[in-house]
């Protein structure tokens, strides 16, 4: 078996120490590959790397960074078939998922990107000082250290990637430990595509040796992390002790809002695909259901039939609807969850079970709808990362929106409605980064992605995302070449 390694300064590196781990194929617990695993003297080469690059790719025009990355778009689309094979077998995703979805938002990413680096450029010059004339630039911040979850890595790696070198940065990224091996594909075909050795380097291993020793580095400018918020607030905090610029993107617990007055069939099909992509493992996945009491029981006994309908299945079947949890470990958890729930008063209108026969080898978990549940309780106020849906009730506009707003999250929400003026209401008053009308889940690389409360800051995708990864310098220019300015009265008076 083949031995995932780092990519540092161009070119594959094993381990300092040899050590590696096991990636598991969570459909039915098979090896895929092995993965080194870095220490923090492979971190230290890594950022040393990214530190020699930074000066020349910082330096090169737009044109130039623009040019390279639009061969990147070009090598990574020739690639599509391979790299959705990788990402659905380590991923566990279904390879329809994989194919449709994850490899060609990554290559539209980079095709967005290649162009956004070059308008790369300051709001304002001009005279706002009768003497002077001032310029703004956009300048890169440094080394970039970037640690990416396991639920999207591949997108993951083109989110954390793309924006910090198309403004200039150098960037050493630590994939999950779980799922390292498109990111590695994702350097390399960089790296072919002719962005210069150092400006991506990737690091395999755990996030408790190689991620908090990026993160700590002081040669490291800047730190971006998606993943749980506990584990944030822990990266805020290492971050805070070399004050580096830090952009998190954090947990969600997104309201799915359904008016009296929405289309009930249309709700029902989005609430149940918002729910279910990815196996719910998604931070910006429809958790919680609020239905305003007239389309209340119609909706659940909805959700419950389409529910039913869904097709779990193996990774690599097409006709499979809804592949594994990422491992056992969170089958274990989000059974827990639901379980607690049941015991609580809540009761499991469909799923609720892990599936036995040939899906037992895998950590799957049916698909879920959940009802009786207090606004209070844990499954609707946290993160489960699962496919479970709860639905609740409520009575008139400003309970439902008070409810939708009762999270420390505030990622993404959706509202149902036909009515213009309710809608311009809901998305005006619930706190979240992103708000669809009508819809779930899509996500397009021109339009930001970031949270509001504990769901972090700080912006993903779009021309936005440059306000994360630039410095902003004002540089001003005497205009009148008099070697006594006038402020100079305030320092030396009449003499």
């Amino acid at each position: 078996m083949t031995i995932a390694s780092h990519f540092i300064g161009g070119k594959a590196v094993e381990s300092s120490t040899g050590d590696t781990d096991d990636v598991i194929d969570p459909s039915n617990g098979e090896v895929i590959q092995q993965v080194t695993l870095a220490t923090p003297t492979d971190v230290d080469a890594a950022v040393a790397a990214a530190s020699y690059a930074f000066p020349e790719w910082s330096c090169a025009t737009p044109g130039a960074r623009s040019d390279a990355i639009a061969s990147f778009a070009r090598i990574l689309d020739s690639r599509a078939a391979e790299f959705a094979e990788v990402e659905s077998r380590q991923a566990g995703k279904p390879i329809r998922l994989a194919t449709e979805f994850d490899v060609p938002g990554t290559v539209d990413n980079v095709g967005f990107f290649s162009g956004a680096a070059r308008n790369l450029e300051g709001r304002a010059a001009g005279e706002y000082s009768a003497d002077h004339t001032s310029v703004v630039r956009r300048e890169a911040i440094g080394v970039v250290g970037s640690i990416a979850p396991w639920n999207y890595p591949l997108q993951m790696a083109g989110w954390k990637i793309l924006p910090a070198i198309a403004a200039g940065n150098t960037i050493v990224l630590k994939p999950a430990e779980m799922t390292p091996l498109t990111s590695v594909m994702f350097a390399e075909a960089a790296h072919e595509a002719g962005i210069p050795a150092g400006v991506i380097n990737v690091v395999t291993g755990r996030g408790s040796v190689a991620g908090n020793h990026l993160i700590a580095h002081p040669d490291v400018s800047m730190v971006s992390f998606t993943g749980s918020t506990p584990v944030g607030q822990k990266v805020m905090k290492t971050a805070s002790e070399t004050v580096k610029r830090v952009h998190l993107e954090l947990g969600g617990k997104a309201p799915f809002v359904v008016f009296d007055d929405a289309d009930l069939e249309a709700a029902i099909q989005g609430a149940v695909a918002g729910s279910l992509i990815n196996s719910g493992q998604d931070c910006t996945a429809a958790t919680r259901a609020y239905v305003q009491r007239p389309l209340y029981d119609a909706f659940v006994q909805g959700v419950a039939d389409v529910m039913a309908g869904v097709r779990l299945g193996p990774t690599a079947d097409p006709t499979t609807d809804q592949g594994p949890l990422i491992s056992w470990k969170q089958q274990e958890s989000v059974a827990g969850y639901v379980e607690r729930a049941r015991n609580y008063g809540a009761k499991i209108v469909t799923g609720g079970q892990i599936p036995g026969g040939e899906l037992a080898k895998g950590s799957y978990y049916e698909p879920t709808l959940v009802i009786d549940a207090a606004q209070d309780s844990e499954i609707v106020q946290e993160e489960l990362f699962g496919p479970v849906l709860v639905v609740l009730p409520f009575d008139d506009d400003d309970e439902g929106l008070r409810l939708a707003n009762d999270t420390p999250f505030g990622l993404a929400a959706s509202v149902w409605t036909r009515d213009v003026f309710r809608s311009l209401r809901a998305t005006s008053e619930i706190r979240s980064g992103c708000v669809w009308v009508n819809d779930h889940i899509p996500i397009i690389s021109e339009m930001p992605h970031g949270g509001y409360k504990q769901s972090g800051f700080g912006k993903d995708m779009s021309q936005y995302s440059f306000d994360e990864y630039t410095n902003v310098k004002h540089v001003m220019y005497d205009r009148t070449a008099v070697v006594r300015k006038d402020w100079h009265r305030t320092i030396f008076g009449s003499r």
